[in-house]
């Protein structure tokens, strides 16, 4: 119960002493970061191991008063799950960091930005108070606003304003809903607040409240319509960014916060479920579409986050124990993949100084590690067997199936092979064909960008494994079933470990 706390405060007093240490040592700051990301790694998979010999959710109680008075941080298989995702990810990426960010100045204050931005998102996840979930939003928002503009040239300055803007008005939205939350239910405690809710009901005020809230999430989820920020702001960032922006951020402030409030406090209801799946579905085919046009390699990757997204959101819009399956394993795949798939655009760049793939070509002679990676990711994200995303994507289009729902099926295996025609293009410009006789002293990136990568193709080789029934039952499953019986979370702080 008691690393509960750990989780945002490693990442905030990692940040503070990078900012004040971090200056005099560039080694100290690499060595030191990836010591937090991989300490709170271990602390995420140690939750996991925690829950499985817990019957309830953990319950931590700031300074022991007791909720809806004080502070509550709640451990269930939802934030357990969440957690692995985002400092798995977050780790890799620190550790792609170390030879990356060479090329720019003032490595320490990268590294403080990207450990606040860290703290913000562990905090969102594990916090059980509405309103501190939007103050960990916002210590997340805007320390991503920074690492956006982290280059300082005219495109990220430009795309940094443009996103903190949008941002600022979903984060305006989310402030509002609170505020018309805490005048109906009198509770700032979310597990409180869905007692009110299922014992008063919903009125006018409370549907208010909803449209507010769906509408700033899914602005920090990217959702179609509301992804206009996300195309500039993804390319404009350095790649670690790009990478920890597509793969866990929109999924940590954005996904995962419209599951836990519309599932575990205001209740699903077929009108909602009925929303997130045109949502998703509209995404899934509005991003492909754009994603096909693309010849800047980060802009497409960007526009493709849109296009995953929609799967992930589809599949909680169904509703069902199998699409809430497929979502949440989609969710994991995708950070993962997408992930990798940033990392190696940041890799292309670093050697050959370019984004536009129409300057490329037969990359994979002098980039072979950069190459098969971004052959898997590939793979993984167009849902090729044997690699996971081909299991999240299969089981989420058998989710619509099974609920009757055979036009999002057909939308969903539209996306998919869409998705398979803009990678091969991608993966034909950039890594096959003739190279350019100006990329004959090119060289594969060094040791560290190497190994993130690396490390996230197993991933996406081994992630398919997760749906074995074994496997399922300690990662999967108990996320779904935080899910499924949504409303059970009412009950957490009379149940919950004191």
């Amino acid at each position: 119960m008691h690393i509960l706390p750990l989780f945002p405060a490693l990442g905030l007093g990692g940040a503070f002493l990078v900012s004040l240490l971090g200056r005099r040592s560039k080694k100290f700051c690499d060595i030191f970061t990836n010591v937090i990301t991989c300490a709170l790694f271990g602390l995420s998979l140690y939750s996991l191991c925690i829950l499985k010999s817990q019957t309830s959710p953990l319950v931590y109680k700031v300074g022991g008063w007791i909720p809806p008075i004080g502070i509550s941080l709640v451990l269930d298989g939802l934030s357990s799950f969440m957690l692995i995702i985002v400092n798995f990810v977050a780790f890799m990426i620190t550790l792609y960091s170390v030879n990356y960010m060479e090329k720019f100045t003032a490595k320490f204050k990268f590294y403080t930005l990207f450990l606040l931005m860290l703290a913000g998102m562990n905090g969102v996840i594990v916090t059980g108070d509405i309103f501190n979930l939007f103050v960990f939003l916002e210590i997340a928002s805007v320390a991503s606003y920074a690492l956006v503009a982290y280059g300082v040239e005219a495109e990220e300055l430009e795309a940094s304003f443009k996103y903190l803007i949008m941002s600022s008005v979903a984060s305006l939205f989310i402030l509002l809903g609170i505020a018309f939350l805490y005048s109906y239910a009198s509770t700032l405690n979310m597990a409180d607040i869905a007692v009110v809710l299922s014992e008063k009901g919903l009125n006018n005020a409370m549907l208010f409240a909803s449209i507010l809230f769906i509408v700033g999430f899914s602005l920090k989820a990217a959702i179609v319509p509301f992804h206009a920020w996300l195309p500039d702001a993804h390319p404009s960032a350095p790649a670690p960014i790009s990478a920890c922006l597509s793969g866990i951020f929109i999924k940590a402030l954005g996904v995962y916060t419209l599951c836990r409030l519309f599932y575990n406090v205001f209740g699903a209801n077929p009108a909602l479920l009925n929303l997130f799946m045109g949502l998703g579905a509209v995404s899934i085919v509005v991003g492909a579409l754009l994603a096909l046009g693309q010849v800047d390699f980060k802009r497409l990757l960007a526009y493709s986050s849109i296009n995953q997204i929609g799967y992930i959101i589809l599949g909680l819009g169904l509703g069902t124990p199998l699409g809430i399956l497929g979502a949440l394993f989609h969710l994991f795949n995708h950070s993962v993949f997408k992930s990798l798939l940033f990392l190696n655009s940041g890799a292309v760049e670093y050697t050959v100084g370019t984004r536009n793939i129409r300057d490329m070509g037969g990359l994979r002679e002098k980039m072979p590690v950069t190459s098969s990676t971004s052959l898997i990711a590939s793979m993984s994200i167009s849902g090729i067997p044997p690699f996971n995303g081909f299991f999240s994507k299969l089981i989420i289009i058998l989710a619509c199936i099974h609920a009757g729902h055979v036009v999002y099926s057909f939308w969903a295996i539209l996306g998919s092979i869409l998705t398979l025609a803009y990678f091969m293009k991608l993966q034909k410009n950039v890594f096959f064909g003739n190279l350019p006789e100006r990329y004959n002293n090119v060289r594969e990136v060094p040791f560290f960008m190497k190994t993130a990568m690396v490390m996230l193709a197993i991933a996406c080789i081994v992630g398919g494994f997760m749906v074995l029934p074994k496997v399922k039952k300690y990662i999967l499953s108990p996320a779904q079933n935080v899910l499924t019986h949504g409303l059970d979370y009412k009950n957490i702080n009379e149940i919950g470990v004191k």
